[in-house]
């Protein structure tokens, strides 16, 4: 897979949070990093607190990005802004 292999942004969590294997529900102002796997098939999605060192693994993560891993990028942003122990998206739109 060649063009570009990682996204990560801030995003400020939504009401109830974002879900993590690790650590269970993080809330406040967050960074979410998306990485294209070795396989070039799969997105592994990360969150941290910003300005911190440790990352989490979003749960649900990793998922399969259908050809665009931005679209899953875009996807998770809208999912952890929105709260409700977001998760990572089963399915984007491409």
């Amino acid at each position: 897979m060649t063009g570009r292999q990682q996204w990560c942004d801030a995003v400020l969590a939504g009401p109830g949070g974002a879900m993590t294997d690790e650590v269970g529900v993080i809330t406040g102002p967050l960074t979410l990093r998306t990485t294209v796997l070795p396989d070039g098939g799969r997105v592994r999605i990360e969150v941290q607190y910003e300005d911190a060192e440790e990352w989490y693994t979003l749960t649900g993560s990793p998922v399969p990005h259908r050809g665009d891993p931005a679209a899953v990028h875009s996807a998770a942003l809208a999912a952890v802004r929105a709260g409700h122990a977001a998760e990572a998206p089963r399915q984007a739109r491409s």
